[in-house]
């Protein structure tokens, strides 16, 4: 087990995990710049390609209500590692898909099995000690962050010079590698929950039900993600035509204007210090609405979407970290 002299958790096993979450993560991102890329290639509809975003997303939250709740009953390890081979196995069927059908399965199993930062998560509290805990947490939660961020501008210029298909054949490589890495420096951890599966997913589901400020939460979260979600799916086909003519490269560079936005959100719990938290989240939600305001009015311009983008991860981000 990978701990220091005092008894927590190393820091290089913190930063493997912020590296590798960010490293998975980006793998249900990816085709969000190539979606243009996939409709010429398959010669299908904008709004048959779009779907693999969407199927992608589907598959994420699936993932994260049946696979991330067997961290409390399974030796999460062994179970990253399994799920690690299934991410390996859906990137490759991704790749050489060459039908549709084909590509909305391989998306939603992409989406299912790349809930891995969801799982570093708990051991990074588990592990730590309590004077660094909110630390090494936010430092995994920057990972997923920038992995999410990131993974659209590499997707868009990868996508542009080699073709889509060559980069999920690349994310496929580098699962083999972030296999190495968590096999030979990832502690073991044992498991907490002795009841039965579906016990399990009765406590998460009991959970929704009695506490309805996580009810709320996650309501709130949901629809200012999705909202993310609605703009980058659709921001491809929309810079593909006058008066941009952009291809996916172009595209996939507003996920660093969405960095700055993000990067920006990171310091909002400071406001804590000033408003009360449901306020903060308030301007979270009210930034956010104002960003479609950019995105609507000025969206033929590129001032208009650069500034949208930025407020749109701005707002999205805070509402999350308040969350």
């Amino acid at each position: 087990m990978q701990l220091n002299s005092t008894g927590g958790i190393s820091r290089t096993v913190i930063w493997l995990m912020t590296v590798i979450s960010g490293v998975v993560v980006a793998n249900i991102y990816y085709n969000q710049p190539l979606l243009s890329l996939i409709s010429e290639d398959l010669q299908v509809s904008e709004a048959a390609a779009g779907k693999i975003s969407v199927l992608t997303q589907l598959g994420y939250a699936a993932g994260l209500l049946l696979i991330v709740p067997l961290g409390d009953k399974l030796f999460r390890k062994k179970l990253i590692l399994v799920d690690l081979l299934l991410v390996f196995l859906s990137l490759l069927w991704m790749t050489f898909a060459n039908e549709l059908w084909m590509l909305y399965i391989a998306s939603l199993l992409i989406g299912i099995t790349s809930v891995i930062p969801q799982l570093f998560i708990p051991i990074a509290a588990q592990l730590s000690m309590d004077k660094e805990k909110s630390s090494n947490i936010g430092l995994v939660m920057s990972g997923l962050l920038l992995g999410i961020l990131l993974s659209r501008f590499v997707g868009g210029i990868v996508g542009e010079i080699w073709g889509w298909r060559t980069m999920f054949g690349i994310a496929a490589g580098m699962m083999i590698f972030v296999w190495i890495a968590i096999y030979r420096m990832l502690p073991e951890l044992h498991p907490n929950f002795k009841g039965t599966y579906g016990e399990l997913l009765k406590s998460v589901f009991h959970l929704a039900r009695t506490q309805p400020v996580l009810r709320l939460a996650s309501f709130r979260g949901a629809m200012a993600f999705g909202s993310l979600c609605a703009l980058f799916t659709t921001l491809v086909f929309h810079m593909e035509k006058p008066p941009f003519n952009a291809g996916s490269s172009v595209v996939g560079s507003f996920g660093l204007a969405g960095a700055a936005g993000a990067l920006a959100a990171a310091r909002v719990g400071k406001l804590q210090k000033i408003f009360d938290l449901d306020r903060i989240i308030l301007y979270a939600l009210a930034v956010l609405l104002i960003s479609w305001v950019f995105t609507y009015f000025a969206g033929e311009t590129y001032w208009g979407l650069i500034i949208g983008v930025v407020l749109i991860d701005l707002g999205v981000q805070s509402a999350h970290i308040m969350n």
